[in-house]
């Protein structure tokens, strides 16, 4: 009788283990990611190709079109993409149910990564927006600023959501938005992960605006999470992981 106990008891133990290192071990599914490819966004697609490459052990990506988002593709998915190009032609390539369906998606736990156009969509200033982000849009006047380095600095919780070691990393900007916190009372306040620490004003746009608003910014909207990126580090050699830490932190990876 001693002997049966010893066993089941040993047993036991060794299911109580085996569960325990099995909860453990890290997530080895790929993140599934979407990567809008529609009117509004031409380059993105390409881009995250590029950047992601061959690494399908830790991403899986698909292009998805608006439509494909209307019919509710982003089910299959762990985070949605919305790249460069031009925010409102991206919203009206969407319809209202393409913009519902994003942030359904997200209130329910999915990640989304937006760049440039895509970090402009997120904001919740204009009726067009997502309204997936507390965040506003300084000097929208001078949106057509022009393409130049810019310097980032990173704050603590910055560097440590998007993986950074270096705090005044250099990036390609092309015309993304100035961020500012909005007065949304339904979302929370966002995180600024980076601000501009240099500026781009070209084209008539004033000195003196740019440098110290919101380059970078996360948040939470309903279950999911929001990362914004002004710049475009997938087209900066030697700075694509950002995105790619920016997706993992959005699929709760990071």
């Amino acid at each position: 009788m001693n002997w049966t106990r010893g066993v089941l008891f040993a047993l036991s133990a060794f299911t109580t283990v085996s569960m325990a290192q099995e909860a453990a071990k890290p997530e080895t599914k790929p993140i599934r990611v979407a990567v809008y490819d529609d009117k509004g966004s031409p380059r993105t697609p390409r881009d995250f190709a590029r950047v992601f490459g061959d690494d399908t052990i830790h991403f899986q990506l698909a292009n998805v079109t608006a439509e494909q988002i209307r019919a509710g593709a982003l089910k299959d998915f762990d985070v949605i993409v919305q790249g460069g190009g031009g925010s409102k032609s991206q919203a009206e390539q969407l319809q209202p149910e393409g913009r519902e369906a994003i942030r359904e998606f997200v209130r329910n736990g999915g990640g989304y990564l937006g760049i440039c156009a895509g970090a402009y969509l997120a904001a919740s200033d204009k009726d067009y927006q997502l309204k997936i982000l507390n965040a506003r849009v300084v000097d929208r006047e001078h949106w057509a600023r022009g393409r130049g380095d810019v310097e980032l600095g990173y704050s603590r919780v910055g560097m440590e959501q998007d993986g950074q070691t270096k705090n005044k990393p250099i990036v390609m900007y092309h015309q993304g938005p100035l961020l500012a916190p909005d007065d949304a009372k339904d979302l929370p306040p966002y995180t600024m992960v980076a601000q501009f620490d240099s500026e781009v004003a070209l084209k008539g746009a004033p000195h003196g605006v740019m440098v110290g608003t919101t380059a970078m910014a996360s948040g939470q909207f309903g279950s999911g999470r929001v990362f914004v990126i002004s710049p475009h580090p997938e087209q900066t050699p030697g700075h694509e992981d950002m995105v790619k830490h920016a997706v993992e932190w959005v699929a709760k990876r990071r």
